[in-house]
């Protein structure tokens, strides 16, 4: 449906009031448009209070904020019949978030805030991704100083619901050196924590600490398991030489097939001439890994020039399983 005309015009069904909401997507709104917005985040339906929020964020529409605040609220009153699923609470955050919202308050609301539904055989907590944006807008409010963000982030740390925990991760990882005990400690925590849990802690020591953080990564290639692979995609995103060194020492080791083929994954992915150079002698050595060398070159895609040198160690070899692997791989014939 067209964008509304005039005040007078405005869509009053739900489908209209939709249609038009999906019609001003990636446009530029007028003062008709912005006041179409502006009704709807004051209607009864979380769907439409959702979607009018989406629109204020990516228009930057700040003037509109005070209703922002207002939908925001009313939605934790009889959360479960008003808003089923958070949709409206999940968009309204982010929305505050993005407009530059500092009132500690408003955040701290929703970090502590569960609504368990009903579903079959009991309730299911639907507040995680509220509870996830609601940590990481407190790293810019107001108020808080580090040693209070840090404890207030702890709870998150260890919610039950893993997004809450990766985006504590990521918000702890804004707060730079301070967080680097918590974020240590969080990823020695003993238990079956998801491998992308550990690779966001990775990462975020990685970036704040830099080498000093490489070997305490390194520890984690030891299990050659799913979060060995993790670290080393962790340590290849460096780019570092160290890290690369460290790839190498842990490939030596490396008694693990599958483990082999990541490692050499990611000795491709620190994008050093000395992890290529590595990779093209198993090639031209036909050792026992020169399928998975040639698998790893080619990611990212190769210019043309390593490609050619690719091409002259497999035609060097004479070996048609190594051709085969090249073709299948990197040739573009």
């Amino acid at each position: 449906m067209a964008r509304p005309e005039s005040n007078a015009g405005l869509p009053k069904g739900f489908d209209e009031q939709m249609a038009a909401l999906d019609a001003l997507k990636g446009r530029e709104l007028d003062a008709v448009s912005i006041a179409f917005v502006k009704k709807m985040l004051g209607n009864r339906s979380n769907y439409l209070v959702g979607k009018a929020a989406r629109l204020t964020e990516e228009n930057e529409l700040r003037e509109l904020m005070p209703h922002v605040l207002a939908a925001f609220e009313r939605f934790f009153e009889d959360a479960v019949k008003r808003d089923p699923q958070c949709w409206a609470k999940n968009a309204l955050s982010r929305t505050l978030a993005k407009l530059g919202c500092r009132d500690k308050d408003v955040f701290l609301r929703g970090l502590t805030f569960h609504q368990y539904e009903p579903v079959w055989g009991g309730r299911s907590d639907t507040a995680g991704t509220l509870r996830g944006n609601c940590a990481l807008a407190l790293v810019t409010c107001d108020g808080l100083i580090t040693p209070d963000l840090l404890v207030l982030l702890l709870e998150p740390l260890t919610d039950a619901d893993k997004s809450v925990r990766m985006e504590a991760v990521r918000a702890l990882a804004a707060l730079g050196e301070p967080a680097v005990p918590v974020l240590r400690l969080r990823a020695l925590v003993p238990g079956p924590e998801p491998e992308e849990m550990l690779a966001v802690c990775f990462q975020a020591l990685l970036t704040i600490e830099r080498e000093d953080a490489i070997s305490f990564v390194t520890r984690f290639l030891e299990p050659e398991d799913d979060s060995a692979a993790e670290a080393a995609f962790a340590l290849a995103g460096t780019h570092l030489p160290v890290s690369l060194e460290a790839l190498l020492q842990s490939y030596k080791k490396c008694h693990d097939p599958w483990f082999m083929g990541v490692l050499l994954s990611a000795i491709a992915l620190t994008r050093l001439p000395e992890g290529v150079d590595f990779l093209i002698r198993l090639i031209e050595g036909e050792a026992r890994e020169a399928e998975a060398a040639i698998e790893a070159l080619a990611q990212p895609e190769p210019g043309d020039e390593l490609r050619a040198r690719i091409a002259k160690a497999v035609e060097d070899t004479g070996s048609p399983r190594l051709k085969k692997a090249f073709e299948t791989h990197i040739s573009k014939e």
